[in-house]
């Protein structure tokens, strides 16, 4: 099985780039969407729906930011959106699909900003996720996130660390978060498999970045403990653009 994550920073306007295309090329069993900025009746019919997938969509409220989507060709078992707290749950941030084997989030993680704004309220919402993978992990549940953590774990995980030590996406207490899902029964599975690789999937915009190589690792897949075993390979699509993200491929023996 192939689960395929890319934060498309708007839907419409990859869609112009050949989004499906990729896709195609791809050729994941589910396709994880962040960052859409759209609702479905913003999309013509034959742009939103994908051949040979179901869909869902959880969108934000406010036009033109946030939300997910998620495209699949075998129907789970359940499908729920957001993290059931109102707090969070009207950005459109959490798509959970449940099947019987695993239950899989796609996530799309608040941004702290530029000017540290949100980073309380990013700090919140790992932890209501924490709280409910740590309820699932005790009913025996195995967990996949994948998705825009809009955080880089270690210094390997971006080309200027002590430059962005201040930055929001690489502060000590949003690192601290990541790492307390590494001490609760995930492992990153990128990081498992290529413990020296350096490789990003974002880029700023600006500078060149994307060019000359200054990246940040921010799209990710943890991985219940047990489950990395069948875990065959991650990919870093770094050659495909359309995006300032790229697209992150998770292989699994199931």
């Amino acid at each position: 099985m192939k689960i395929t994550t890319w934060n498309v920073n708007g839907i419409r306007a990859v869609l112009g780039k050949g989004l499906w295309d990729r896709v195609r090329e791809l050729d994941p069993d589910i396709f994880c969407l962040q960052e859409i900025k759209a609702k479905e009746d913003q999309v013509a019919e034959d742009l939103r729906n994908l051949p040979g997938y179901e869909h869902h969509w959880n969108p934000a409220e406010r036009p033109g930011y946030s939300g997910v989507a998620t495209y699949y060709r075998q129907l789970p078992v359940q499908i729920s959106l957001g993290l059931g707290d109102e707090r969070f749950d009207d950005e459109g941030r959490v798509i959970r699909l449940d099947y019987s084997q695993f239950t899989l989030f796609n996530i799309y993680f608040p941004n702290g900003q530029r000017g540290l704004d949100r980073v309380e309220y990013k700090l919140e919402f790992y932890a209501k996720l924490l709280d409910i993978c740590n309820d699932l992990h005790k009913a025996g549940k195995q967990i996949i996130i994948t998705g825009d953590f809009n955080t880089a774990h270690q210094e390997i995980d971006l080309a200027n660390p002590k430059e962005n030590s201040k930055t929001s996406g690489f502060l000590p207490e949003e690192r601290e978060w990541v790492q307390r899902f590494l001490d609760s029964g995930f492992l990153d599975a990128f990081r498992v498999l290529y413990p020296d690789r350096i490789q990003y999937t974002w880029w700023t915009y600006r500078f060149g970045a994307r060019r000359r190589n200054i990246g940040w690792r921010l799209d990710y897949y943890l991985v219940s403990n047990a489950l990395m075993e069948r875990v065959q390979d991650v990919v870093i699509h770094d050659q495909i653009e359309g995006s300032d993200h790229c697209p992150v491929t998770l292989t699994l023996d199931i």
